[in-house]
């Protein structure tokens, strides 16, 4: 019998049809509203990312169907008040979404990668001390030493009168103090007042290819993610390796450096040679790098636009800074110190809110669910189905935080009645997989905000210019050119 190859491409995609059919009406999830194509592929997702706008979608989506989306086949977004003590408190596996942060390539495994809770705390274990908030403010010198030189880029652009990008800078700075805390060193962006190695140039390709790639490991892995594509390093993620482990070779033969976080890291590799290595150090390194610096940057430049557009928050935190040097005689030194910004209770609010309103990290932390299913509200969830929870979203529930959720508003922080709001705020993520930097990033945003608004007047070259950004695996934001002025 002759079959011609329409007849078998015809049969082919008969099956295909039938099984993607057979799929979606067989699956516990048809219950969950959402996209019709999420239902059947997480192409859906995909073009969201790459349109640099899946936050505000689901953000609408929820607002539309409620607690529970279908994001894809086998995944609900969640935004439900015991979302966070049931998905990111509890113990559950992560989703194979977290492979790709493997950086540059599969061998070099972090905490981050790791998706089992046990062996994601014993890599963490080894890496702590260096993120230890008490070993971050030994360090706060440094710290200092970079926001100065940050603050001198600012006084030339004071000077001249000149609209400047100030979002880049802001870059230049996160990376700067990461270096300081890293490798005893600055890498040279604010110094030289350039992007060294493009590594900021490709923060946004690198955000994008994360968020994508994170979604077809196999792929991932096959084509690009392995030892020989990183040997060329001719995609985002080499120029950012080669940028950290220039770092961390400079680091090992500096004699004058500091007790910095990778003299933690390197101890825990002499006490337990058998349980990290080297290569975990390198590993590390290039996610920290990454990590500690795009968000950093988005965090400071939400505080700044945010403050700019709501009525008088910038003259308040600044009333409230004068208040404290008048009164308590701090506040006083070139650079805020970290202990004098935690007695100025409006400041520390504006930084939540703007965190709140802006989320750096748009994209959903999916788990597991484990043996026997997960009950959250009046929804069961069977084993293996992958329940994620959206900062942007959460933070933007109005059943949590009230009909005015996607305001910014730094006086929901002040009520008698507001301590509650800490369970649902999640800039740093919850449970076993939280942020381990965030002692550094809530010292350098309290500094450096502090500092810039008792010193400077910000405004924009267009105060009617509403701000760009895309939502790859962070928020990336732009186009808002600046001018300063040194306050007398």
């Amino acid at each position: 019998m002759h079959f011609s190859w329409q007849t078998v491409a015809a049969q082919v995609l008969i099956l295909v049809a039938t099984w993607i059919f057979g799929s979606w009406l067989l699956s516990p999830l048809r219950r969950i509203p959402g996209p019709t194509l999420a239902s059947f592929s997480r192409l859906w997702h995909i073009i969201h990312i790459f349109r640099g706008d899946q936050n505000t979608v689901l953000d609408e989506l929820h607002e539309k169907y409620g607690s529970f989306v279908r994001v894809a086949p086998n995944e609900v977004s969640v935004s439900h008040p015991e979302a966070i003590k049931k998905i990111l408190l509890a113990p559950l596996h992560k989703s194979n979404f977290y492979k790709a942060m493997a950086l540059p390539d599969y061998r070099f495994q972090t905490p981050m990668s790791t998706t089992d809770p046990h062996e994601k705390n014993e890599r963490s274990r080894h890496f702590a001390a260096g993120y230890k908030m008490s070993n971050v403010l030994q360090n706060e010198g440094a710290i200092d030493s970079t926001i100065r030189l940050f603050l001198n880029r600012l006084d030339n652009f004071a000077e001249s009168g000149k609209a400047f990008d100030l979002d880049k800078y802001f870059t230049f700075l996160a990376f700067d103090i990461v270096g300081e805390m890293m490798f005893s060193k600055q890498f040279g962006f604010l110094r030289e007042d350039k992007d060294i190695g493009n590594s900021i140039r490709n923060g946004p390709a690198l955000s994008l290819f994360v968020s994508v790639m994170a979604y077809t490991r196999w792929l991932h892995v096959t084509v690009l993610a392995n030892p020989f594509v990183t040997w060329l390093g001719i995609l985002p993620m080499g120029h950012i390796y080669n940028t950290a482990v220039k770092a961390l070779d400079d680091r090992k033969g500096n004699q004058d450096s500091r007790f910095d976080a990778t003299a933690h890291w390197f101890r825990a590799v002499e006490k337990n040679p058998d349980r990290v290595s080297e290569l975990d150090v390198y590993a590390q390194t290039t996610g920290a790098v990454g990590a500690g610096s795009d968000t950093i940057s988005c965090a400071l430049q939400a505080f700044v636009y945010y403050m700019l557009r709501h009525p008088n928050a910038w003259q308040r935190a600044r009333d409230e800074i004068d208040e404290a040097i008048k009164t308590h005689g701090i506040c006083q030194d070139p650079v805020v110190t970290f202990a004098d910004t935690l007695k100025l209770p409006f400041l520390q609010a504006c930084i939540k809110e703007a965190m709140r309103v802006f989320a750096p990290v748009p994209m959903g932390l999916p788990r597991v669910v484990p043996e026997g299913g997960l009950d959250i509200g009046d929804q069961h969830f069977t084993k293996g189905t992958i329940v994620s929870i959206n900062s942007w979203v959460l933070h933007r529930d109005k059943e949590i935080w009230g009909p005015d959720a996607h305001e910014f508003n730094p006086d929901r922080w002040l009520k008698d009645n507001s301590s509650h709001l800490d369970n649902f705020f999640m800039p740093w993520g919850w449970g076993y997989n939280s942020c381990p930097g965030q002692h550094l990033a809530k010292i350098e945003l309290s500094k450096v905000t502090a500092t810039l608004v008792r010193d400077y007047n910000v405004r924009q070259a267009d105060p009617n210019q509403e701000w760009q950004w895309k939502a790859y695996f962070t928020m990336v934001p732009h186009s808002w050119p600046c001018h300063v002025e040194r306050r007398n």
